[in-house]
């Protein structure tokens, strides 16, 4: 039986790539950087989350009705990259997006009153 983990770590990448192609519309998804960026920062999760999740030692225990039991490598659950891509990518999305909203009229800074 799939647990709630595995469906979850499912959802929130198709869910994050959904919000791209309908609210946020940055067309970063068509961006060869975006795709780099996703690479690099899995590379990255890889070394972390398997010092993390490692079999031998782990840090950070799963239970295994919640997830599938797949792990690759070094034991990291493989819902973990679900989650990885989900994060990354929102956060790239949400500040492409930041970057392409004018600012708005300055403020000065609030006096103290005395």
């Amino acid at each position: 039986m799939t647990g709630n983990y595995t469906i979850a770590a499912v959802c929130a990448p198709v869910g994050v790539m959904l919000f791209e192609v309908t609210v946020l519309r940055t067309g970063i998804l068509r961006r060869g950087r975006f795709w780099l960026t996703i690479a690099l920062t899995l590379g990255f999760q890889v070394l972390v989350d398997g010092w993390l999740t490692k079999l031998s030692a782990p840090i950070v225990s799963y239970r295994a009705q919640a997830s599938s039991g797949v792990r690759w490598p070094w034991g990291i659950p493989v819902e973990d990259y679900g989650f990885g891509i989900a994060m990354i990518a929102l956060t790239l999305m949400l500040w492409d997006r930041a970057r392409d909203v004018p600012p708005g009229p300055r403020r000065s800074p609030r006096r103290a009153r005395a």
